[in-house]
């Protein structure tokens, strides 16, 4: 009827059936197109060969393995971005599919089970939060409203260490600058200092900090392997769970005292007043205590901590580099003098100190593998299949030394951002040379508040002192990670004042 023998027909049927299995074959074979990477151990996969520096051992394969590695590590499949186009095709063309945070121990035990802006997902919760945040604590009018608390807060910190230099003690620096940022946030949070004088209890806070942020930052076998995560093989999970009680504790007592005294500043009040307002806000999202406490212990800790090891990594690289040092000291000295103290005014006419923070970004970025991202949905990259569930890591640090791009990556030379090739990098999140804070939707909150804190606090401490290392004491250059890349040693050294007296008087 037709006009087809039986041998057409068969013919027909076969290529047909042949074709169809050719398309799924090729489809699927595109579809399981993962990305090149190790083999990894049994059960374990690549989490053996992360060694205690994922960072390190991350830049190591990706010289073998290319920009966008993919990784199974336990149960869990990771892929990993090592090059500023790879960056950009994840955390700019592919930002809203990677906008969220993995759930992992840290984020359900330090973070008040993501009740927080950082591990929070993407939603109106976490855009409620960067909102207020944005508003009366990171946005750039909010910076410049208490711009007279970072001075004088500063100005405590010179004098404790103006009066250390006189009596020949050797000034631990990031004790002092956990005392100076704590007390910055404090005024702006809470109207107040949180701590008197350095000591004991300052100390303390500062070791809960570095605690939080190297445990947070430790690939958590438990979180790759859901199985065995009960066991807690590493003791990772109890350590969590115990510091987790320190810092409620301090924010439970920080919140009922400030609770307390509110009808204190009805005329003036803080950012706590601000998000305890909210809790009552007749509209649809409403901040809980629990979102409070979480969104107080992120921006005490991140923002004590991550600007805190960049302004020592910087000063740790000058004094390694004294021609750094003294060239810095000739600007400031031209542009500032030697009368008074240095202003965050001056930085814009002090484009050699600029060039000394990009560096200091560039070299040792305060987070080396930003904060882990995961896909929402399956989606392609570079021809690569990326599957849904994808934990997503930036290895910002190893872009930071990527010979392709920098020249001489391992030499500490603030010149290159002086040249006509690099004076325009910015290390807000644009430039994905230099992403020391990320970038798209998830950036850091505090980007801007970071690079203030770092420009004023490090230009301020090197225009005010001169600065060596303790007598017989050599250079430590090693590195501690975590999710901040903290010095495996921190930088003690003997200060000696450059200015008149009068200029160290708070």
């Amino acid at each position: 009827m037709f006009g087809l023998t039986v041998t057409d027909l068969f013919l027909s049927v076969f290529l047909f059936f042949s074709a169809h299995f050719i398309i799924r074959s090729l489809l699927s074979k595109h579809k399981h197109k993962l990305p090149p990477g190790p083999n990894g151990w049994p059960v374990l996969g690549a989490l053996p060969l992360l060694g205690t520096m994922p960072h390190v051992a991350l830049a190591e394969m990706s010289k073998k393995y290319g920009p966008v590695m993919y990784l199974k590590l336990g149960a869990r499949g990771m892929v990993v971005a090592s090059t500023p186009d790879a960056a950009r095709a994840f955390l700019k063309t592919l930002d809203l599919n990677f906008s969220n945070r993995p759930t992992d121990a840290g984020s359900t035990h330090l973070a008040y089970n993501r009740q927080d802006m950082v591990f929070a997902d993407y939603g109106p919760k976490w855009k409620l939060l960067r909102k207020l945040s944005n508003l009366h604590m990171l946005g750039g009018k909010a910076i410049e409203d208490w711009t007279a608390v970072r001075r004088i807060e500063l100005g405590y910190m010179l004098q404790a260490m103006y009066e250390s230099s006189h009596k020949g003690e050797v000034v631990v620096v990031p004790e002092m600058l956990a005392l100076a940022m704590a007390n910055m946030i404090g005024q702006v949070i809470l109207s107040r200092r949180v701590f008197v004088s350095k000591g004991t209890e300052s100390n303390e806070f500062k070791d809960m900090v570095v605690e939080l942020m190297t445990s947070a930052g430790l690939f958590n076998i438990g979180d790759f392997i859901p199985s065995i995560a009960w066991m807690d093989m590493q003791g990772i999970v109890g350590r969590m769970k115990n510091l987790h009680k320190k810092f409620d504790a301090l924010l439970d007592k920080m919140f009922k005292e400030h609770r307390a005294t509110r009808n204190d500043r009805k005329d003036k009040p803080d950012f706590l007043d601000v998000l305890m307002n909210n809790m009552n806000n007749p509209g649809e999202e409403k901040l809980s205590d629990t979102n409070i406490k979480a969104l107080l212990l992120n921006l005490f800790s991140a923002g004590t901590d991550t600007s805190s090891s960049s302004i020592e990594w910087a000063l740790t690289e000058m004094i390694n580099n004294p021609s750094i040092l003294r060239r810095a000291h000739a600007e400031m000295d031209r542009v500032i003098g030697r009368n008074r103290r240095l202003e965050e005014s001056d930085i814009p006419n002090l484009p050699y100190l600029q060039a000394i923070c990009k560096e200091s970004f560039r070299k040792h970025p305060s987070t080396p593998l930003n904060l882990p991202r995961v896909s929402r949905e399956p989606c392609e990259v570079n021809g690569y299949y990326i599957p849904k569930g994808t934990r997503l890591s930036v290895n910002i640090w190893a872009i930071g030394r990527d010979p392709n791009v920098w020249e001489n990556p391992l030499e500490f030379n603030p010149d290159r951002f002086l040249n006509e090739k690099n004076a325009k990098i910015d290390p807000r999140g644009n430039n994905f040379e230099l992403i020391p804070f990320g970038s798209g939707r998830r950036i850091c909150a505090g980007v801007r508040m970071g690079i203030v804190l770092v420009e004023y606090i490090l230009g301020t401490l090197v225009h005010s002192f001169d600065w060596k290392l303790p007598d017989g004491e050599k250079l430590n250059m090693d590195e501690a990670f975590g999710l901040a890349l903290q010095k495996a040693v921190p930088l003690a050294a003997v200060v000696t004042s450059r200015l008149l007296p009068s200029a160290y008087e708070v």
